[in-house]
C-alpha cells in the first residue's frame, strides 16, 4: 500500500509540475525545482566570501591577514562581536530581497537558508541561541509575517540550534530606516529594543546569534545587541541574508 501511495503521490506531483512548472524566484523563468533560481539570475548574485573584516564582514579586495579590520571598525568597534552576510545587497539581489520582505514571497525563505548557513558557519557553530530582529506588532499585523523570524527559524532547524523567537521585542514603532543616514538611523532605533522580563534568564552567559534580512549601517543590529548584552548575553553575533557595501573612508 505504501508503494502504491508513493507512486500516486509522485504521479500527482508530476501532473502538477506539468500544469504549473517551477519558476525562478527572481525572474519567473522555468526552472527544474521550486524555490530555485535560473542560471542567469544565479550568476548575477554576488556572494560574500573571505577576505573580509574580521568584525563586521565588510568585503576586502585583498587579503589583509588574520584579524584585519575595516576602516569603520578600526575607528570604533560595534556593539556586536561579528557580522556576516550571504549576499551583497545590489541591483541583482535587491528585487529578490524586497519581494521576500514586502511582496509575500515567503516561498523564497528555504532557498536563502543554505546561503546564510554557509556564510555564517563559524557563528552558528558557536551560537547558544538564535534570535530574530523583531517587528513592532502594528507592522507585523500589517505585513502578516516577520521575514527575520522566518530566516531565524529556518537556520535554527538546519543547524540544530535553539531559537528564541520572542527573545526581543520592539518597544516602539520606529519610522522606516530606508531614507535615513547612519546617524539618523542610530537615533531612530536608540532604546527601541528590549528583552522581555520572562526571557532574561534565557540569555545569561550565552552567545546569541541575531538574524535579520539586510545589514545596512548596523544601527538596528547594534541596538538589538545592546539589549541582549544588558540581559546578560556573553556576546552577540549577527547573520543577515545580505548587506549593503558602501565605500569606506580611510
Amino acid at each position: 500500500m505504501t508503494s502504491i501511495g508513493s507512486l500516486a503521490a509522485r504521479a500527482g506531483h508530476l501532473a502538477l509540475d506539468a500544469l504549473l512548472p517551477a519558476r525562478c524566484l527572481k525572474c519567473g523563468a522555468t526552472v527544474r525545482a521550486p524555490g530555485a533560481l535560473c542560471g542567469e539570475c544565479w550568476a548575477g548574485l554576488a556572494f560574500l566570501t573571505a577576505p573580509y573584516c574580521a568584525c563586521c564582514g565588510f568585503p576586502f579586495e585583498f587579503d589583509a591577514g588574520p584579524g584585519a579590520l575595516c576602516a569603520t571598525c578600526t575607528r570604533a568597534r560595534p556593539t556586536f562581536n561579528r557580522a556576516r552576510a550571504a549576499l551583497k545587497y545590489d541591483d541583482a539581489s535587491r528585487g529578490l530581497i524586497i519581494d521576500f520582505k514586502h511582496g509575500d514571497r515567503t516561498d523564497a525563505a528555504p532557498a536563502f537558508i543554505p546561503w546564510m548557513r554557509q556564510a555564517g558557519a563559524e557563528l552558528l557553530a558557536e551560537a547558544d541561541a538564535i534570535v530574530p530582529v523583531p517587528l513592532h506588532w502594528l507592522r507585523l499585523f500589517a505585513r502578516r509575517y516577520n521575514q527575520a523570524a522566518m530566516l531565524a527559524a529556518g537556520l535554527a532547524k538546519a543547524a540544530g540550534r535553539p531559537a528564541i523567537m520572542d527573545g526581543l521585542i520592539r518597544r516602539r514603532r520606529t519610522p522606516s530606516q530606508g531614507r535615513l543616514g547612519p546617524s539618523a538611523r542610530r537615533r531612530n532605533v536608540a532604546g527601541a529594543f528590549a528583552v522581555p522580563a520572562r526571557r532574561q534568564a534565557a540569555f545569561e552567559g550565552r552567545r546569541v546569534l541575531l538574524v535579520d534580512d539586510v545589514l545596512t549601517t548596523g544601527a538596528t543590529a547594534e541596538a538589538c545587541a545592546a539589549a541582549l548584552l544588558r540581559a546578560g548575553a556573553a556576546g552577540v553575533d549577527v547573520l543577515t541574508l545580505a548587506r549593503v557595501v558602501r565605500p569606506q573612508a580611510e
